[in-house]
């Protein structure tokens, strides 16, 4: 079985790529484009770009597989029904210490005490009797928009520090031994920003949940909540976000998705707005879950799916059309 590896981000994980993909396997790592001399005989090809062009060269091809969530990048339109795409998640563990690390740095206030500290400023009660003692991590109540694998991960870490939780889903539905204090779906949004001192935002983007997240509800968050974004930028208005940083309207935000991404290069700023200029503000390059335990755990997924594919068995993470 011929297989095109074009991911880059596989590439550290080669060896054990190749150790669990089927014996026999004719892999060929393609990180810096793709010939159409390759692609004609290849079986299977894992990368996250799929073309029209690419569909009408690859005559062989069985499986798209995807070593990431998201599929935007593959044109399902030109594919014929014999292809088969799939996708890997396994970033959820990462992201989950992420918001877990960036809970508590915002909330303690660790972040602006650095960033004054840096200017001989020591940013704590103890040296300036008008700054309050910060209360502990254990102590908040965590809202969740959205509570699929990323919440729940994040939530089984959270409540090991003795926090209270409840979530807001698209159906209002979650596991009925999850532990939280209450859910429902998202017409009570205001009512966990109002409720809650840290909001996690992990919900899916479409249609209904784009900017579901705007001054309104972050005036609801107020200004001693802190927000953090792993799931899509566009679910929190970009101005009103910016706004209610630079005002105060909350306390801090730790935010990792963004609503302008690098053409090529890696450079360029992630937004129109000067958010690098908020002090109250942790930024990350979309890069919460961008672990070695991530992509490993992506590679068991891809050639565990080869496997099946040659042993003629169903596939695991299929992608509906």
């Amino acid at each position: 079985m011929k297989i095109l590896v074009a991911d880059p981000n596989l590439v550290p994980h080669r060896d054990r790529f190749e150790a669990m993909a089927p014996p026999g396997s004719d892999i060929r790592w393609l990180t810096t484009g793709v010939p159409e001399d390759e692609l004609r005989d290849a079986e299977v090809y894992v990368g996250s770009r799929f073309t029209a062009d690419m569909a009408s060269t690859a005559e062989k091809l069985r499986l798209i597989h995807v070593a990431g969530a998201g599929t935007d990048k593959v044109d399902f339109a030109a594919l014929t029904p014999e292809i088969l795409v799939a996708n890997t998640f396994h970033h959820e563990r990462s992201i989950a210490e992420y918001v877990v690390g960036a809970a508590v740095m915002l909330r303690r206030g660790f972040l602006s005490q650095d960033r004054a500290l840096r200017d001989g400023v020591w940013a704590t009660a103890v040296y300036d009797r008008s700054l309050a003692q910060p209360p502990t991590l254990g102590e908040a109540r965590i809202g969740f928009v959205g509570f699929g694998h990323i919440g729940m991960r994040s939530w089984n870490l959270l409540r090991a520090f003795g926090c209270t939780a409840a979530a807001v889903t698209g159906s209002g539905a979650v596991a009925p031994d999850a532990g939280l204090t209450w859910a429902g779906d998202t017409g009570q949004l205001n009512r966990l920003m109002r409720e809650s001192d840290v909001v996690v935002v992990s919900a899916p983007l479409n249609d209904h949940t784009e900017g579901m997240i705007g001054a309104e509800q972050l005036d609801e968050l107020g200004p001693d909540g802190v927000l953090i974004n792993v799931g899509r930028g566009p679910l929190v208005q970009e101005r009103a976000l910016y706004e209610a940083l630079a005002g105060r309207a909350i306390a801090g935000a730790a935010i990792d998705v963004w609503y302008r991404y690098p053409s090529g290069g890696g450079g360029g700023a992630p937004s129109d707005l000067p958010f690098g200029s908020l002090p109250n503000l942790l930024m990350t390059p979309h890069s919460s879950g961008i672990t070695a335990d991530t992509f490993a755990g992506r590679v068991d997924d891809v050639t565990g799916n080869i496997a099946r594919l040659q042993r003629g068995e169903p596939l695991r993470n299929l992608v509906a059309r």
